[in-house]
């Protein structure tokens, strides 16, 4: 009995789900996980880098599942099989069931899609709602000059994608580029449904606008200082090639490739059929963003992957014309091949290691490995630290990534109040990260009722007391720093080096800190 394509699309997405499903656990968190689990156990309407999209999710399947690898990313495949769905039937309304297949195969050999639905970053949540939205966006157009819920509901997908990554307000350029080119569309920028998308979707961008006019609009200076606004932009070609060639290894060569040169060679087509139109400029307002960025400083690939959505199925369309027959067909086994080959590597650098070939100076899946070993050796510190002292200690890690690390996979937590974080960053009176809006160990605080004057003695013009005045730290910096922060000696009596932590896999060093003993906190001045 033939299985048809649609059913052949749903079975394959359910077991590969189901794989990914029980590779979560296999690795720690990366810094990005640890730090957004952070923000789902403090919810907010907005943080300092993004909107709350990440945090309510990872919120809601912790709540089911605890806070553990699987809890913090169970979301990440069920999005990633969501988001090949839609592709799947957006592609078939478009060209076909076999176009909407073979779309679906692309999407999940390419290396940086897998990588991205074994983990639980903003990038899931973006492609699900940058798909969902460009598939009702087709909807609507398609019933034009009628109006149809399509209209509202693709302002609302596109505002719930923009509160879980910024990026996704581009689809409104690509909507509006569609409208504008297309001339029979032209007509809908009079229309109400046009209008209803704006409306929905700047609802979306209330919460993160009212949580910026409160915290000093500090996502703004953020986003400068990522793409370099801030700095005089230059021309760097070496950069700009960094930026294709890292596309290359991230997407797989041969589809890399195979995506650009269908863009390219269809640009002749895009004002003559609507669905190249379309498609199209679905993906090139994002590329070309970063794309320019690059020629100054370096964008990460997965900052546009939500380009390579429209262009993959683009790219789909324009090579089944082309590759039809048995000798073209081993360039297309050949793509997927390498593909596979590039996913399976990266998902599991162990088979890499096993069979005695290395393509890196340091493997790249270290950054996922032991922080569990490590705040499990920091503890062990502490304890050790604390027996000798007679007090308990607070702990101050170098950087934010280590900071959350060590706040997830400490087992005793051991907050100092509500909404403290287990790990403190350096004081600084400058805004760095999301840490500078949590209780810090810095910051004053109201006198306790216990210990305010008495109804006419003096008062002091200090604004309320630091708590942690007169306790003792240890502070945890990556190995080899020739120098501590200004902010520790200057903010502690005394220092001393009470441990170095090494952990290592497979015989190789993939962690390594110095840790100090900081005693008698003083705050410093402003």
């Amino acid at each position: 009995m033939r299985i048809g394509t649609t059913r052949a699309v749903w079975f394959f997405l359910l077991i590969l789900t189901g794989i990914r499903l029980t590779l979560l656990g296999t690795t720690d968190l990366s810094f990005d996980e640890a730090h957004y689990w952070m923000w789902s156990d403090r919810l907010a309407p907005a943080y300092f880098s993004k909107g709350p999209g990440v945090a309510f999710a990872i919120r809601a399947s912790t709540a089911i599942f605890g806070a553990n690898e699987f809890g913090v990313r169970f979301w990440s495949p069920i999005l990633g099989a969501g988001t090949s769905l839609l592709l799947f039937y957006f592609t078939k309304r478009l060209f076909s069931e076999e176009a909407g297949l073979w779309a679906v195969l692309v999407t999940n050999v390419t290396p940086i899609f897998n990588l991205g639905n074994l983990v639980m970053t903003i990038d899931p949540l973006s492609a699900f709602f940058w798909t969902a939205a460009m598939f009702t966006f087709w909807l609507a157009i398609e019933r034009t000059p009628k109006f149809s819920w399509h209209w509202p509901a693709t302002g609302l997908l596109i505002g719930l994608g923009f509160l879980c990554k910024y990026t996704n307000a581009l689809e409104l350029i690509s909507i509006l580029l569609v409208l504008a080119l297309a001339p029979r569309l032209r007509r809908e920028f009079r229309q109400r449904g046009f209008y209803s998308l704006l409306v929905c979707f700047a609802i979306c961008t209330i919460p993160p606008i009212v949580w910026n006019q409160h915290h000093a609009w500090a996502t703004l200076s953020h986003l400068r200082t990522r793409g370099d606004l801030d700095e005089t932009p230059g021309f760097h070609p070496l950069e700009l090639f960094s930026f294709l060639l890292q596309h290359l290894g991230t997407y797989s060569p041969l589809l890399f490739l195979g995506v650009a040169w269908a863009a390219i060679a269809s640009w002749r087509r895009v004002n003559h059929q609507l669905k190249i139109l379309f498609l199209m400029w679905f993906g090139l307002p994002v590329f070309a963003l970063y794309f320019l960025l690059s020629i100054n400083n370096t964008a990460s690939p997965n900052w546009d992957a939500l380009a390579f959505i429209s262009l993959t199925v683009l790219a789909v369309f324009f090579w089944r014309e082309r590759l039809e027959g048995r000798g073209r067909s081993r360039w297309v086994a050949a793509a997927f091949a390498l593909a596979l080959l590039f996913s399976v590597s990266a998902l599991n650098t162990d088979l890499v290691r096993g069979i005695g070939r290395h393509f890196w100076h340091r493997d790249p899946a270290d950054k996922m490995h032991g922080w569990r070993a490590s705040a499990e050796a920091v503890e062990q510190v502490r304890q050790a630290v604390e027996a000798r002292i007679g007090q308990k200690v607070f702990v101050i890690a170098d950087q934010r990534d280590r900071a959350s690390e060590f706040s997830f996979y400490f087992r005793d937590k051991r907050t100092e109040g509500p909404g403290h974080p287990p790990a403190y960053i350096p004081e600084s009176q400058a805004i760095v990260n999301q840490f500078s809006f949590w209780p810090r160990y810095d910051e004053f605080v109201d006198v306790p009722q216990a210990n305010r004057p008495a109804e006419g003695e003096v008062y002091t013009e200090e604004r309320g007391v630091n708590l942690f005045t007169g306790r003792s730290a240890l502070f945890v910096q990556a190995a080899g720093k020739p120098l501590l922060p200004q902010s520790i000696t200057r903010g502690f009596a005394s220092f001393e080096p009470v441990a170095k932590i090494e952990v290592r896999r497979y015989g190789e060093l993939v962690r390594a800190f110095d840790v100090f003993l900081c005693r008698n906190y003083r705050t410093l001045p402003l």
